[in-house]
């Protein structure tokens, strides 16, 4: 069909074909009225929860799926390398679910898959849960560990039919609380407080997100189609990196993608309890960021170094050499001062440590389940301390394996942390001792006049670093939150 626009006493001015073979007979129109309405349809979402020793949790996970007010049409449960109870505690949820949410009639149907040994352990589960769900508009990706807010998929739906250009949406996500031990609880408010400080960072950059987590993430099943098609891949993830995640993220960005964190879906995910497995965790990410930050690596996962998703880790590696810098520093050359009687105190010297306190209350502050574990954690500034002292470890170590050309097999490594093996994360607190040691020796030997001249150059470097942090961090403080929440 085509409309004919005319002026009273002219010819026709210009044709114009209708959608739909649409026909007009007028040619004016109130708000209230469609010319052209655009047919409804409801996107299809696989779920795909991959498992390993998930036992304690795999049943809470699926039944957070399972109270979602939008179902997912199918979950697909891929159990993999596990020796625990996960298959037999997944298989009673299996089969169909039918409810009735927001009015309307939904179904599902849960499958638990065993796959045995996996050599790509998660990267083989999350490529043969694409696979049974190829053909869905999307494919949510779960953690076996990680618990969704029931609002959580609804909107994570939501925000990506509302923009065909996000490729990839993550949930906000923060670390259990459950009492495990005052150590755990300890360790577990460190990490509370270190992803609300990444989610932060993430949702004031644009809600762009540089890693779409495996805990809870959308992923646009065109958009994987499109990074195996770029890359001459199998399946969306590739076993040759050591962060999944952070690779495909890339990936999708690249291909002209956005990448984004939601506003408001929210999850739960498990924490490390132990210093060992925090250890085998932190140092995997860490060593694999650095993976795809720099050029020429393993495999076909190419350094990137100035890819728009990896500035947020580069930022991070360099804060994280000026936090141990600064602490080492100030450590020794106290040591040294007061060896020599040369010691002075300045109440200049407090300004760091209150703005770094203020900081970090302003960010748990912006939680929002924060506890009051969460603002004493950060009030308090020993603990906040203490677990930066922890990531340094964790950052030495990666850095470590990955300039002295380590192939480590770091899920393997990680695996083994949580099972409660190994001894590889007490390597920062020996090196640390022989290292403060030698330090030590080197001092006595050096005359009076050697050490005074070292204070004399140290000092002033330590004070201009530190100022340099001060005012980065005091940015931070002032940096208007929008409203938005961690």
């Amino acid at each position: 069909m085509t409309a004919t626009l005319t002026e009273p006493g002219t010819s026709p001015v210009l044709d114009l074909p209708l959608a739909l073979g649409t026909e007009l007979d007028r040619y004016e129109f109130t708000p209230s009225e469609l010319v052209v309405a655009e047919a409804p349809r409801r996107a299809t979402i696989g779920a795909v929860v991959p498992a390993y020793n998930e036992g304690a949790t795999i049943k809470a996970v699926l039944k957070g799926l399972l109270r979602q007010t939008r179902l997912p049409d199918v979950i697909h449960v891929v159990v993999n390398n596990t020796t625990d109870k996960t298959f037999r505690k997944a298989s009673r949820l299996a089969g169909e679910h039918t409810v009735v949410r927001r009015g309307r009639e939904q179904t599902t149907r849960v499958y638990v898959h065993d796959m045995g040994q996996v050599p790509d352990k998660k990267v083989g589960a999350l490529n043969y849960g694409y696979r049974l769900v190829r053909g869905a508009d999307y494919l949510l990706g779960v953690d076996g560990d990680t618990i969704l807010a029931k609002t959580a998929l609804e909107q994570l739906e939501a925000e990506m039919e509302a923009d065909p250009r996000i490729g990839g949406i993550s949930a906000i996500y923060t670390v259990d609380t459950t009492p495990r031990g005052p150590f755990a609880r300890f360790l577990l408010t460190g990490q509370r407080a270190q992803f609300a400080a990444f989610t932060m960072q993430n949702l004031l950059r644009g809600r762009n997100m540089a890693v779409l987590g495996g805990q809870a993430s959308l992923f646009r099943m065109s958009a994987l189609e499109d990074v195996m098609l770029a890359h001459h891949q199998r399946a969306p993830w590739v076993s040759d990196s050591e962060v999944e995640d952070s690779l495909l993220s890339l990936q999708i960005k690249s291909l002209g993608y956005s990448t984004k964190i939601s506003a408001t879906a929210r999850a739960v995910v498990g924490g490390m309890t132990t210093l060992r497995a925090l250890d085998g965790q932190q140092v995997k990410w860490n060593y694999g960021a650095i993976d795809l930050m720099w050029p020429g690596q393993r495999g076909d996962t190419r350094g990137q170094p100035f890819h728009p998703n990896l500035r947020l880790r580069w930022t991070e590696n360099i804060g994280m050499v000026v936090n141990a810098a600064t602490r080492l520093l100030f450590g020794l050359l106290l040591a040294g001062a007061l060896s020599i009687g040369a010691f002075e105190f300045s109440p200049v010297w407090l300004v760091p440590p209150v703005v770094a306190v203020a900081l970090n209350v302003r960010i748990a502050l912006t939680m929002r389940d924060r506890t009051w574990r969460d603002v004493l954690f950060a009030a308090t500034l020993v603990p906040a301390e203490l677990y930066m002292w922890i990531r340094i470890g964790h950052f030495v170590r990666a850095w470590s394996k990955f300039l002295s050309r380590s192939r480590t097999d770091n899920w393997a490594a990680q695996a083994k942390a949580e099972r409660g093996a190994g001894w590889a994360y007490l390597t920062p607190l020996v090196v640390a001792a022989v290292a403060l040691a030698g330090v030590v020796w080197a001092w006595t030997l050096l005359p009076t006049a050697a050490q005074s001249a070292a204070l004399a150059v140290g000092w002033p470097v330590l004070g201009v670093i530190t100022v340099l942090q001060t005012v980065v961090m005091v940015r931070r403080l002032l940096r208007r939150h929008h409203g938005l929440r961690a």
